[in-house]
């Protein structure tokens, strides 16, 4: 990833507020609430740790990467606060350590990655997850251009071709059984830069 990408997320990370909040995704929360621990799971691209954090609170074995050192620091105060730990690494995930098969579950919380690299990155993240593993993912759909020009201030890319259609992601996770996928809009309120209407795909699916 190019300087500018690095320097937008450092940027933003090194307010003292959380850019996003510190409470979870709901549609994270609402898939994974009463889980006790199923696990290693791995939040890619995750800033500030709002949704790796609160997996960790469940009992999962919480990992998480994003290219933000800034990111890192704050995802660890708040993993601190909430008496949890959190196994965070900061780089390009083909720098990173991890392994085939590694994780239980991957939770893409808006992970949207450069257009040039987010499927062949969706491809690495899927050999580090086992056979019998689960995806969560919710990203902004292509829709969502729309709602942003109406409103800024619900956040996301500005660029087409970083979000996503229903079609792309049945690609990408070809591998996959669905258990749900839908395009929807929802009503974000999400720390600073997510707040208003948004269009999103969320879906569930498991590795066979």
């Amino acid at each position: 990833m190019d300087n500018s990408w690095l320097d937008r997320w450092n940027e933003r990370y090194s307010e003292e507020s959380y850019a996003y909040g510190t409470e979870p995704n709901t549609f994270l929360k609402e898939t994974i609430a009463g889980t006790e621990g199923k696990g290693k799971i791995l939040f890619p691209a995750d800033g500030e740790g709002r949704n790796s954090v609160y997996a960790a609170t469940l009992g999962w074995d919480a990992y998480a990467f994003d290219i933000s050192e800034a990111g890192r620091q704050k995802a660890l105060k708040l993993a601190k606060g909430r008496n949890v730990s959190l196994d965070y690494q900061v780089g390009d995930l083909p720098s990173l350590n991890y392994k085939s098969d590694q994780f239980d579950a991957l939770a893409l919380i808006y992970a949207h990655f450069p257009a040039e690299i987010k499927s062949d990155y969706h491809k690495r993240l899927i050999d580090l997850l086992k056979v019998g593993g689960y995806v969560i993912f919710e990203a902004f759909s292509k829709k969502h251009l729309a709602y942003r020009e109406r409103n800024p201030g619900v956040g996301g890319p500005t660029d087409m071709d970083n979000l996503f259609s229903i079609e792309e992601l049945e690609s990408d996770f070809r591998q996959f059984e669905f258990l749900s996928i839908e395009e929807t809009e929802v009503e974000l309120k999400e720390g600073r830069f997510h707040i208003g209407k948004g269009s999103v795909i969320r879906f569930v699916a498991r590795k066979v």
